[in-house]
């Protein structure tokens, strides 16, 4: 991508750009409505949590496998057998979730910037993730915006780990010096703390209004807080 001092915004896919509690739409299909709203949220917990233990064990698993192992464990939790052709149709479903109300806006705002590079990074597989971005019904009629997917695949190593920004800085041809070049956007604070501690600038998406409470590193803050993505746009300088 050359070395220029121009800035990348890096968006974090899932729970960021796509609501991963719209896969309730799909689990209500096989399930009454509390179990759904219950089985989503386990699901999201423990796919996350699957990639931290990888992380502190030294291992790695595809985050397709992450996200059917923790489909299973969540379903087992809730007295219910993972049976095979419900688990498949709901990985299927996985691939187009639908995107918060306050993307389309920030999205189109972006594809009119200029010297601007706009990507995806994310833990979930170049499958996966390019799936959602040309598959997803609702984020699809966006994907141009994107330069690129970049996951980290290559690495073997989930976010937060700091290969995990390394790898998205040498992809984006940023040397260690130009870390500060990348602007991280998610919504999770873990990624934002990993991305603050690799020296890239990270904004927080705090859509529920709660503000910063992670304590995991006391020191380590955001570069900025919004409640709404597209308040981001102001943020990032223009290349």
């Amino acid at each position: 991508m050359g070395t220029q001092r121009n800035p990348v915004v890096a968006f974090d896919l899932y729970g960021t750009i796509l609501s991963t509690d719209s896969i309730v739409e799909q689990l209500k299909g096989h399930f009454p409505l509390p179990i759904a709203q219950s089985l989503s949220t386990s699901w999201r917990r423990y796919q996350l949590e699957y990639t931290w233990r990888l992380n502190s064990m030294d291992r790695y698993d595809s985050f397709d496998d992450i996200t059917r192992n923790s489909l299973h464990q969540a379903l087992l939790e809730h007295g219910e057998a993972p049976d095979h052709a419900v688990v498949n149709k709901l990985l299927v479903a996985y691939d187009h979730l639908s995107i918060f109300p306050d993307v389309d806006r920030t999205l189109r705002q972006l594809a009119a910037l200029h010297n601007t590079t706009v990507v995806v990074f994310s833990n979930g597989t170049q499958t996966m993730v390019t799936n959602s971005v040309h598959h997803s019904p609702d984020l699809s009629p966006h994907k141009d915006v994107f330069a690129g997917v970049i996951t980290v695949e290559d690495v073997q190593k989930f976010k937060p780990a700091p290969a995990a920004y390394t790898h998205l800085a040498r992809k984006m041809g940023k040397s260690p010096q130009q870390m500060a070049d990348l602007w991280l956007i998610s919504a999770n604070p873990f990624d934002i703390v990993g991305a603050r501690a690799s020296g890239l600038n990270a904004i927080w998406v705090d859509r529920s209004r709660r503000g910063w409470m992670d304590a995991a590193i006391p020191g380590l803050q955001p570069t900025a807080v919004v409640q709404e993505l597209d308040e981001i746009v102001a943020l990032i300088p223009k290349g």
